[in-house]
């Protein structure tokens, strides 16, 4: 029987995009492959966020046919979508399709078998009218890319990470972004902004509920931007105005038996203060907020072209801190945007020194093909960028290890995940805690429990615990 192999890079919602990709071959009789070296078919599913993810691509695809001479080689995600004709003149591979047509990935690849297959189950390809459809003689590959804001669908699959298979799934709910911020170029790789309605997700969740699951994670590529693109419906009292992101939450409370809910990156326009109660008062949603901050300067937000000022997201951070005082609040930053003064960059860092965060994903800028800011003039020197870099990461740290210090002698909430480890002190188990910090628990505990926790320590960057007791609910 032949198998295939989905290599995922980047984010959560590439991820996600690779599960759905995973289960159109299965649904047409293919096993998936431990690996790429025992696989018929491997599809890279790309990033095209930085030049170094593009990078990243191109060496796995060396990489591969060097350990399975044999294989095709399938490109998609963004890179395929961004420079297609580029991806299809790479040497080994097969074909290039784009996110304008991930959903029908299977049928494209398969058409040969699906040609000479008698019950019509498979997806014809003249359904794919209008695309651009190269011939191998032309790039070395065959292309199938059309206009990415003309794709309506919404691909989505719950992901299970491999170490965490049997406690966290994530659900992308949301995909694209109708926002235009001069460095990125996930709008025009992803299209607009577009929703998987209510009852689906309410659907997907209770089906992870029933399967056993007790932490789900919902995500999007602008995730408080659900709800904006689906029809008005009095169903939502807002009439004549469609759902919000917080109604969505509500579902999922209302609807599901789901224990822990946790929401990923939300824009800070996005934390209303009714979102931000929600989150707090609900003892099923996780004390988590993820808020994308970028600069902490106000010259350089504009040329960003972010929608917010610093002191708008100033307020955001301290009102989420005011509501949640143990919660996680993490942010991501970028350095070296283009004309990125030392006093632009101070006001950044010491933004980040005076806010609450306890965590902090830290960029360096890499300027995109087809964005307005490579073309910027004042491009930061590398060595400068890598400098700025490093001096936040220090920064993060200092705060994470504060605020993980804070929780000694405490007890802390969390759910074992599906990790056991062994040394000199005895045996332990993984963990995450509702508030996002990841743990050592002493002893062999069964993965996928609610448990609370008494910390003693921290060390190498994990809270120590000992187990008190099995949470039954956290409802």
């Amino acid at each position: 029987m032949s198998r295939f192999y989905v290599l995922n890079f980047g984010c959560r919602a590439t991820q996600a995009d690779g599960a759905a990709i995973e289960r159109q071959f299965e649904q047409r009789g293919l096993d998936q492959a431990k690996s790429s070296s025992s696989a018929e078919w491997v599809v890279l599913n790309t990033c095209a966020v930085t030049a170094a993810a593009e990078r990243d691509a191109r060496a796995a695809i060396r990489r591969i046919k060097r350990h399975n001479p044999g294989c095709k080689i399938v490109i998609t995600g963004c890179y395929a979508q961004r420079a297609p004709q580029e991806v299809a003149a790479l040497a080994d591979v097969s074909q290039v399709i784009g996110n304008s047509h991930k959903h029908n990935l299977a049928e494209i690849v398969l058409r040969e078998q699906s040609e000479k297959d008698t019950c019509g189950s498979f997806f014809p390809l003249e359904g794919l009218r209008p695309v651009t459809r190269a011939r191998a003689e032309d790039f070395g590959a065959e292309i199938f890319v059309s206009d990415i804001f003309a794709h309506t669908e919404m691909l989505a699959a719950p992901v299970f990470d491999s170490a965490n298979e049997r406690t966290r799934p994530n659900l992308k709910v949301q995909d694209g972004c109708n926002n235009r911020c001069s460095f990125c170029i996930i709008p025009s790789v992803r299209g607009r902004s577009r929703s998987m309605h209510a009852a689906g997700v309410v659907q997907q969740v209770r089906e992870l509920v029933d399967a056993g699951y007790r932490e789900v994670v919902i995500s999007g590529i602008n995730l408080g931007r659900w709800g904006r693109d689906l029809e008005s419906n009095p169903v939502w009292g807002r009439a004549p105005h469609g759902p919000v992101f917080e109604d969505l939450v509500r579902a999922i409370l209302d609807q599901t038996r789901l224990e822990k809910l946790r929401i990923s990156s939300v824009e800070p326009m996005d934390w209303s203060d009714s979102l931000i109660r929600l989150v707090s008062e609900s003892a099923r949603i996780a004390k988590h907020a993820h808020v994308p901050m970028q600069s902490g300067s106000d010259t350089v937000l504009r040329r960003m072209h972010r929608k917010y000022r610093p002191w708008h997201y100033r307020e955001k951070i301290e009102k989420i801190r005011a509501a949640m005082p143990m919660g996680a609040i993490g942010a991501d930053v970028m350095v070296g945007f283009p004309g990125e003064s030392d006093a632009e960059f101070e006001e950044t860092r010491r933004m980040i020194e005076e806010l609450p965060f306890t965590y902090l994903h830290v960029f360096t800028f890499s300027a995109r093909p087809g964005t307005p800011a490579a073309t910027m003039e004042e491009q930061v020197p590398a060595r400068i960028a890598r400098e700025r870099n490093q001096i936040l990461r220090n920064l993060a740290a200092e705060k994470k290890l504060a605020f993980m210090r804070s929780f000694i002698g405490q007890e802390v909430e969390a759910i074992t995940l599906n990790v056991i480890s062994e040394n000199s002190h005895g045996i332990w188990t993984e963990a995450l805690t509702d508030n996002y910090l990841k743990s050592r628990i002493r002893g062999r505990h069964a993965p996928n429990t609610w448990l609370s926790a008494k910390v003693e320590m921290v060390e190498d960057g994990q809270l120590v615990a000992v187990a008190r007791r099995k949470l039954s609910s956290c409802a």
